[in-house]
C-alpha cells in the first residue's frame, strides 16, 4: 500500500479565507467619511467577498481606542489575517494602504 504525502502550500502563497478590518473615526468629519469611502473602494477592489470591516465611531465609544491603542484617527487596524497591521490617515494613497496591508506582492513594493 502506497501512502501519498499531501503538499503543503507556504502560508504567504495561500490568499487568506476573510479579512477581518476596524476603521476608527471621530464623527462624521470630512476625513473620516473620506478614509471610509476609500477603505470600501479598496475593499471591493482587491479583497471582493473576503472582507468584514467594522467602522467604531470613538466620539460614540471612546473606550473601545484603548484595545487596539489608537493614538491617531482616522486609524485603520487589520486584525485577521495575522499579523495585525495599522494604517493612520484617509487611506487616500492606495499604494502605500496596499503595502501597509500587505496586498501588493513582494516583488511590486
Amino acid at each position: 500500500m502506497s501512502t501519498k504525502t499531501p503538499r503543503r502550500t507556504p502560508a504567504s502563497a495561500t490568499p487568506p479565507e476573510s479579512w477581518h478590518l476596524r476603521l476608527y473615526v471621530a464623527g462624521q468629519t470630512a476625513k473620516s467619511l473620506r478614509a471610509l469611502a476609500n477603505l470600501q473602494q479598496l475593499c471591493e477592489t482587491h479583497l471582493a467577498g473576503k472582507y468584514h470591516v467594522e467602522v467604531i465611531d470613538l466620539l460614540q465609544q471612546p473606550t473601545l481606542a484603548k484595545g487596539d491603542q489608537i493614538l491617531a484617527i482616522p486609524t485603520l487596524v487589520r486584525s485577521l489575517p495575522q499579523p495585525l497591521r495599522k494604517i493612520i490617515g484617509d487611506l487616500s494613497n492606495t499604494e502605500r494602504v496596499l503595502v501597509g496591508l500587505d496586498l501588493l506582492p513582494h516583488n511590486e513594493k
